[in-house]
């Protein structure tokens, strides 16, 4: 017998046996945590974008106060040849 018969035939077993009881408050308490891990998902996905814009804020405050697009200025002056 193949390893997926096997399988199969386990899985028949398993549903063919005694079925445990549920808890009556079940869905309750699936309904709940739900809602716990979405408000912990928002909450992360918030904070998260607060970082990004506190991140991009400074590097827009640096980028101003320093300007690296700008070449610094010669500390010495080329030498005049042809005069």
């Amino acid at each position: 017998m193949s390893g997926t018969g096997r399988r199969e035939d386990e899985v028949r077993r398993m549903l063919e046996g005694p079925h445990p009881q549920v808890p009556a408050d079940l869905a309750e308490r699936a309904v709940e945590r739900g809602g716990r891990l979405l408000r912990r998902r928002r909450a992360l996905r918030v904070l998260g974008l607060l970082v990004l814009i506190a991140a991009l804020a400074a590097f827009t405050v640096w980028a101003v106060s320093v300007q690296p697009w700008q070449s610094s200025p010669a500390e010495t002056t080329p030498p005049l040849d042809g005069w």
